[in-house]
């Protein structure tokens, strides 16, 4: 492994073209550690060049001048280990680089054996993503992912919890979004995974096969490469219910249209709960609601406490003086992400939600959100300028042809 983390021609390209990306990866030893296990030196050259957008093989063969017949294989073999992703199209395929997260971290856990580049164990690998990810605080990775203003997720809300009032939209819907989806399947909880590397099962229970959702393209492409299993609707949405019972918060994109994905997230496991409980409150984009507690019911008898995925509920600030049976729980409005979650295992009722004041809605697409974010960051111009290139690659190639 040690001739790949120093070479600087193989792993610095790869780093600053994943830096390209909205979400990139913070350069650190560990990164490089990471990076020299899932990619060979040659697949780190090859993603070191791929565009921003998506490209064919007689594309990547001018970006790399690597010739076909070596190429091919070689795109193969990175779409089967989920560093990129392979778009039929009609006659033609594109490929498209994996970003590091969401992207290829999550991949890799996917999988029971993971395809690794040395025979290490596979725990070693997750310690090492786990601190990589919460190392350097938001000078670290924590930052790069949760840091920015638009954020890259959103939680859901469980419909049948909001007030009676109220309405919600499908794309706020998890069990819409399931059913207007075009193509389902289910895989490997990617946090949960990891997490029983590392001797740490979840304290909820929950588990860690055919758990998370994939919906679309994104999921034929994880079907058509082994990491997960296409689920029809019905099945689909008994696994949303088996989720909400073991009182599991439910993400997707922060975008209207056409989610990608639907994970159901624990305290205890998922990085992006973490995140959230490491002081990124706004990390995840919120529901239009919050959770409520009414005094005169709350026994404080610690049941929502502990079934809140970001630990946004403890005792009420007008309640620490009292005595223990005069006690009552309140809600930090600044991180509750009102997904309902904590309704359901209070007996007294005392939990209701409340309309949030001054709820965001989220980008209309992908498109959108990732051109947002980049833009935060500074870094659309480059996205600009790779499409423009992209298109002159194109128009050379179409005036070449006799």
């Amino acid at each position: 492994m040690g001739h790949l983390l120093s070479a600087k021609s193989s792993l610095v390209p790869l780093i600053d073209r994943l830096n390209r990306y909205p979400i990139g990866l913070v350069d650190s030893a560990k990164l490089r550690e990471i990076l020299a296990l899932l990619f060979t030196e040659r697949e780190a050259f090859v993603a070191s060049r791929f565009p921003l957008h998506e490209a064919t093989a007689a594309e990547l063969t001018d970006l790399t001048g690597i010739a076909p017949p070596h190429l091919r294989p070689l795109l193969e073999s990175m779409a089967d280990k989920g560093l990129v992703m392979d778009l039929p199209y009609g006659a033609q395929t594109y490929y498209l680089l994996v970003p590091g997260l969401i992207g290829f971290m999550e991949f890799t856990f996917m999988r029971r054996r993971p395809t690794l580049t040395a025979p290490v164990p596979v725990a070693d690998l997750a310690r090492l993503m786990s601190q990589y990810l919460h190392e350097n605080g938001r000078a670290g990775q924590g930052g790069e992912f949760f840091g920015s203003p638009t954020q890259l997720t959103r939680a859901l809300v469980y419909a049948e919890h909001i007030p009676v009032t109220s309405r919600i939209t499908a794309y706020e819907d998890a069990r819409r979004i399931i059913m207007d989806a075009d193509y389902r399947a289910v895989t490997l909880c990617y946090c949960r995974h990891k997490k029983e590397h590392l001797n740490e099962p979840c304290r909820k229970g929950a588990p860690v096969e055919a758990i998370c959702m994939v919906l679309g393209e994104g999921a034929r492409f994880l079907v058509r490469r082994g990491f997960a299993q296409e689920q029809d609707q019905a099945a689909m949405l008994a696994t949303l219910e088996r989720a909400r019972a073991l009182g599991l918060t439910h993400v997707t994109d922060n975008v209207r249209e056409r989610p990608s994905f639907i994970c159901n997230c624990c305290r205890c496991c998922c990085e992006l709960m973490a995140g959230v409980q490491s002081g990124f409150s706004d990390g995840i984009a919120k529901t239009p609601f919050l959770a409520a507690v009414d005094p005169t019911r709350c026994d404080y008898c610690g049941e929502c406490l502990k079934t809140c995925n970001v630990k946004c509920i403890g005792i009420a600030a007008g309640a620490r003086t009292r005595p223990q049976a005069q006690r009552y729980a309140g809600v930090d409005t600044a991180t509750c992400l009102g997904c309902g979650a904590c309704i359901a295992v209070c007996k007294r009722g005392a939990i209701r939600l409340v309309p949030r004041p001054h709820p965001k809605t989220p980008p209309k697409n992908r498109g959108r959100l990732f051109a947002r974010i980049l833009w935060e960051k500074g870094r659309l111009w480059p996205f600009i300028a790779d499409r423009a290139k992209q298109q002159w690659r194109l128009l050379t190639r179409a005036a070449r042809r006799p």
